[in-house]
């Protein structure tokens, strides 16, 4: 089969490793790809929101299957269009995607449905949000509704700083559309995980979770960012723990969204908190996560294609995934400067010797010109490593990416350190099983 996936980042390379991998795909496509997505399929120079000409190529190219990676062509309506013409498409359409374009949307469902989550209040005027955020308690978490590439959201105890954080959305515009209504969200405290799961709006697998880092220096210090990290699976994660956030959350969004008429097919992404009181939703996504991604399918046996399929023609019920219980270690390799302003255009080199250790790299920002790899973006490169324990997987993957370098490099060297202290204390790893 014919396959063309949406995308360019380090979340579709490891998606397009996993596909090309398959023995049903005959071709892969990749719109608009990335210095190494070329090596194992043919990229084409599409927008990934340039809904007409996707779908006028996968039509002209006859694909078989669109997998769109990025949120922003789901909140766009791409699969709509897609389905319109008669193509095949893994994702879920415009009004499932709102789960994630639409922080408010979210949150409203979460409360009607008895979905955990942290309280919030609303708003579209600036005077109210004052008024709602001098009775909240700090930490103020403040966040855009709509979609503003991971620079929405702002979490600070400084009262003023998060008065600014309203006053820039609702007032001075800094996030256009996707800020002209506000969430005040209760602070959810406690460890952090994120929980993928396949659904075609019926029938609900989960994927092994994972855990990320946000903030872009060692200690969980600094700026947010799109992530600088990822594990899986995560050793405080329980097996009851587990079983009740599918129970609890996943099974009944899919199942909410289907009261309310959308037949939600593709990925769901509940990124959790573990409180004292339970597991809460923080945020759903309605893709896969980066660079959550890079961690996880390195561990899955299955095929792909398979369940993307499923997915896609309603028949997920009966499916099976088989995981390896080997974990495994994602460090992401930024240009200087990120998550602020940064420099690109610099050669990469030692990326042949850090593959000959046998970890996966995965391009993220990297373009390819005159024969040379050389960095196109903020995140630049995902190093993932499996070990048959935490620490080796870690270690693999630490001195694979010491082979690499390219001007400005950095990442954060604390990847995984938890993990592999709660492995040695003993507590439990959960082997997910489908």
């Amino acid at each position: 089969m014919r396959v063309l996936l949406i995308g360019s980042g380090g979340r579709e390379h490891a998606l397009a490793w996993k596909i090309a991998a398959s023995l049903k795909v005959s071709r892969l496509f990749c719109a608009p790809g990335n210095g190494g997505i070329d090596a194992i399929a043919e990229c084409v120079s599409l927008g990934a929101t340039d809904v007409k000409a996707i779908v006028s190529f996968a039509k002209e190219r006859k694909i078989d299957l669109v997998i769109v990676g990025p949120e922003a062509p789901l909140v766009e309506g791409l699969v709509d269009a897609l389905e319109a013409a008669g193509i095949q498409a893994f994702g879920p359409r415009k009004e499932g995607a709102l789960l994630e374009g639409s922080k408010s949307f979210a949150k409203s469902l979460m409360e009607k449905y008895g979905i955990p989550t942290g309280k919030a209040g609303i708003f579209t005027v600036y005077g109210k949000a004052l008024d709602y955020l001098a009775g909240a308690e700090p930490p103020y978490v403040i966040k855009a509704d709509g979609l503003a590439a991971g620079k929405g959201v702002v979490v600070t105890a400084d009262l003023e700083e998060a008065e600014k954080a309203i006053r820039s959305a609702l007032v001075d515009g800094a996030f256009a559309e996707a800020g002209e209504r506000v969430l005040i969200e209760e602070y959810l405290d406690g460890p952090e995980l994120s929980l993928l799961a396949f659904t075609d709006g019926k029938t609900v697998i989960p994927m092994v979770p994972a855990q990320d880092y946000k903030r872009v220096y060692d200690g969980d210090m600094g700026p947010n960012t799109g992530g600088m990290g990822s594990y899986s699976p995560v050793p405080i994660l329980t097996e009851p723990v587990y079983e009740q956030i599918v129970s609890e959350v996943l099974v009944p969004i899919v199942a909410a969204l289907a009261t309310e008429g959308i037949d939600y097919r593709g990925v769901l992404y509940a990124g959790l908190v573990l409180t004292k009181s339970g597991p809460k939703v923080m945020e759903f996504n309605a893709r896969f996560g980066d660079p959550e991604t890079q961690a996880i399918l390195p561990r899955l046996k299955s095929d792909l294609i398979d369940v993307m399929l499923a997915v896609a023609e309603g028949r997920l019920a009966g499916q099976k995934l088989d995981w390896s219980s080997q974990p495994c270690v994602t460090v992401v390799l930024a240009s200087g400067g990120y998550p602020g302003k940064h420099k690109t255009g610099f050669e990469i080199s030692g990326l042949e010797e850090a593959e000959e250790t046998g970890t996966a790299i995965f391009h993220a920002g990297t373009s390819r010109a005159n024969g040379k790899i050389l960095t196109s973006g903020g995140r630049v490169l995902n190093v993932s490593a499996l070990g048959t324990t935490f620490e080796e997987a870690r270690n693999k993957a630490y001195e694979a990416l010491a082979r690499i370098k390219f001007d400005g490099m950095h990442y954060r060297k604390d990847i995984a350190i938890r993990a592999v202290e709660q492995e040695a204390s003993g507590k439990l790893r959960l082997e997910t099983r489908n």
